[in-house]
């Protein structure tokens, strides 16, 4: 038979302790706009980055000025690069990036077509990973010097592939971009 209850907080179970927070993982994010105000749309996605739970921003690049990838007509882009200590996994932090997008006007007409705010998530740690919505790391970013100009700045020596990000970034053509004064 069990004893009776009694309202003393001595004989009260104890609250199971709360979960151990998941390690936090370096992330890269790319930034970039070339609709509308492309300054401020950055601005709001390194503060809404920032605000993400679990999420620092840790730094953040110069602005780039660089020729559009895509469809002919379009505007020139502003680029960037953050990066971010978080607790969100590769793909929930895909998630907040695309929400994050919506929220600045995004809408997906057309491959590489012009846009508000386009996030892209090119590091998280170590992790390695192809599922159908998210490959890590960033499958294109070795070959674009408009990810990899902003990125240098944050990460020169990250090796991947054999080569620092630096090395990567001399091995292609960038004509065109243009580091704006901060």
């Amino acid at each position: 038979m069990l004893p009776p209850a009694t309202s003393s907080s001595a004989n009260s179970p104890r609250p199971a302790p709360a979960p151990a927070p998941s390690a936090a993982a370096e992330a890269y994010v790319a930034l970039g706009s070339n609709l509308g105000d492309r300054r401020a749309h950055l601005e709001a996605a390194f503060a809404a980055l920032d605000a993400l739970p679990g999420t620092r921003l840790l730094a953040r690049s110069s602005l780039y000025e660089t020729p559009p990838l895509g469809p002919a007509g379009q505007q020139d882009y502003l680029n960037a690069a953050a990066a971010l200590s978080t607790t969100l996994a590769p793909e929930a932090l895909l998630d907040a990036l695309l929400s994050i997008e919506v929220a600045r006007g995004r809408v997906r007409r057309e491959r590489w077509g012009p846009r508000t705010l386009d996030l892209d998530l090119l590091l998280h740690g170590d992790t390695a990973l192809q599922t159908p919505r998210l490959t890590l790391p960033h499958p294109a970013m070795l070959g674009r010097a408009f990810v990899l100009a902003p990125l240098c700045e944050l990460a020169p020596d990250l090796v991947l592939a054999g080569r620092s990000l630096a090395q990567h970034l001399a091995l292609l053509d960038q004509a065109g971009i243009r580091r704006l004064a901060d």
